[in-house]
């Protein structure tokens, strides 16, 4: 039986890996999470006290990071800062958490000599214009657009000197735009499907031509686990599932799917540096891992989390308000 100590594990797809950890292995799980506004210790309720521990505080807490990852077999790097907006506004947090904490996690499983594996985003490539054919791949060269995407691109750089100077036990992943479960309302699906259910237009930033590539939070996970067991050290692995939509059109889907008019929301001024395109290649994970996605149809997926909301207000509620108070001091 392995140990895992999981950083992040009370955000969204952290909380999530967790979950997905001990339903589908023997692994027990010790969280670290500084319980932040978007980290949120109800995602974790229900869990196996047996196999299961939240430890409240920073990975740039150099000691508790160190007697944490002693303790354990597999760190798995999913703390982060990692909203757009609030980067634009304060990108010292970013700083802090993105570098400064991967720098103490990295410093830790060096000194003890443990596996390490470091989740990205595929943000650090910035962005594809819309008619480009192309997707990322494990090559593509990085080109980050913002406070947030910059620290990722750094903390990505970080490891993989890390793991070449040092020889720490290190892989990568970067994956595309998640959605799901415990995902926080100030996100653009959560925070769409929240209002809806309380009566309010969705709001889309300038014309909605911008495209993600979508993959459900469980998907990204069964991928993570399956880089953690048989990925190659020292590589970067691709997360994606074929997901690219544009904006405009997954509103007007969430709309479809909860019986709204689909032209029932508001245009709302384009954020600075609102990156065009992501698309991901995930050949490799596919090919290399054989890793395949579970949910293919987005629609199917998106579907299913409209229900876990509509049947989780007490998870969501509480922070609803408040993040809908801030986006109205900026018109959003």
């Amino acid at each position: 039986m392995s140990s895992l100590l999981v950083t992040g594990g009370a955000g969204f797809i952290g909380s999530n890996f967790v979950r997905h950890v001990l339903a589908t292995t023997d692994h027990n799980v010790t969280v670290l999470d500084a319980i932040t506004y978007a980290g949120n210790a109800a995602s974790l309720d229900g869990l196996p006290e047996d196999r299961f521990r939240l430890v409240v505080g920073s990975v740039c807490d150099a000691d508790l990071v160190n007697d944490l990852v002693a303790d354990h077999d597999v760190t798995v790097h999913f703390a982060a800062e990692s909203h757009n907006d609030n980067s634009l506004n304060d990108p010292s947090p970013f700083i802090q958490t993105n570098l400064v904490g991967t720098y103490e996690l990295l410093q830790a499983v060096r000194r003890h000599d443990k596996r390490y594996h470091h989740i990205s985003t595929d943000e650090v490539y910035s962005d594809l214009e819309l008619d480009d054919p192309a997707k990322f791949t494990e090559n593509t060269p990085y080109n980050p657009s913002s406070p947030y995407s910059s620290t990722k691109a750094g903390s990505d750089l970080l490891v993989r000197a890390w793991v070449r100077s040092f020889g720490v036990q290190a892989t990568i992943s970067n994956c595309s735009n998640n959605y799901g479960p415990y995902q926080h309302v100030e996100k653009f699906i959560p925070r769409q499907i929240t209002g809806l259910i309380d009566g309010v237009r969705p709001k889309l930033y300038g014309a909605g031509e911008n495209v993600r590539d979508w993959i459900h939070v469980d998907d990204h996970n069964s991928a993570v686990l399956r880089i953690i067991d048989d990925g190659v050290i020292g590589e970067t692995y691709l997360i994606g599932a074929d997901g690219e939509m544009n904006n405009k059109s997954v509103i007007e889907l969430i709309l479809e799917l909860m019986d709204q008019p689909t032209d029932a929301y508001d245009h709302v001024n384009d954020r600075p540096g609102h990156d065009m395109r992501y698309a991901i290649d995930a050949t490799r994970l596919r090919t290399e891992l054989g890793w395949t996605p579970t949910y293919r149809d987005f629609r199917s997926g998106l579907a299913a989390t409209i229900d876990w909301y509509r049947a989780n207000e007490d998870w969501w509620r509480p922070m609803k308000a408040a993040t809908e108070a801030k986006y109205a001091k900026t018109g959003q």
